[in-house]
């Protein structure tokens, strides 16, 4: 559980400084190499870290107090708080505070930053006069948007979905998707846009194709 928290905390982290690194990039270009140079880097990494491993501590020192009367079977995927929550008969009172003020630290309000930041950045591109341009920007901008709404939405609906019939169905599809999905995608995303990436992919393939510098395929000679 150490570890699921670890990932999902820092996971949610890195999300929200890539919004920011977009919108720095697209809003403010000019400072883009002095906001986000190796030493800020540096420390955006591994303050990403650290605060992920506090928050798992801050989960699993309240929740090795419960108590658990008839089953220690969760029914989920991956040793999940709220998994934990559902069948635990006493002690998860601070977990469920816990929980609460973690949702607000690494969900409530990084989305909402995110959401705020592309208003902003639509904003900027749809006064680019070049269509080019804006085609650019929006895929940019598109892949990690579409991250972000994934991400985000569905953590929230795992943790703030009342119990239902439905609920022991709907949680662990959404949980594997903001856990298992949504982190492999996001590296696969990024890296299709790399032309090399493509250009290596097309050569795995038996393709004799490459990507120019244009971003336009061609033979390879």
């Amino acid at each position: 559980m150490y570890f699921h928290v670890l990932a999902d905390s820092s996971e949610a982290f890195v999300i929200f400084i890539m919004s920011y690194d977009r919108y720095v990039a697209i809003c403010d270009p000019l400072h883009y190499s002095n906001i986000f140079n190796r030493k800020h880097c540096l420390l955006l990494a591994s303050g990403t870290w650290i605060s992920g491993c506090l928050n798992s501590l801050v989960i699993i020192i309240p929740a090795s107090h419960m108590s658990f009367c008839q089953s220690h079977t969760i029914h989920q995927f991956s040793c999940d708080a709220k998994a934990l929550l559902n069948i635990a008969c006493a002690g998860s009172k601070d977990v469920h505070i816990v929980i609460y003020a973690e949702l607000l630290i690494y969900a409530v309000f990084p989305f909402m930053f995110c959401l705020a930041s592309y208003v902003k950045i639509i904003r900027v591109i749809l006064q680019i006069k070049s269509k080019d341009g804006r085609n650019k920007a929006f895929s940019t901008c598109s892949s990690h948007l579409t991250i972000v709404i994934m991400y985000f939405m569905t953590g929230l609906f795992v943790y703030m979905m009342p119990p239902s019939e439905n609920s022991d169905v709907l949680e662990p599809v959404f949980s594997v998707l903001y856990s298992v999905v949504t982190p492999t995608i996001n590296p696969l995303i990024y890296s299709l846009r790399n032309k090399d990436v493509k250009s290596a992919l097309l050569r795995l393939l038996g393709g004799n194709k490459v990507l120019n510098s244009d971003g336009e395929f061609r033979e390879m000679v």
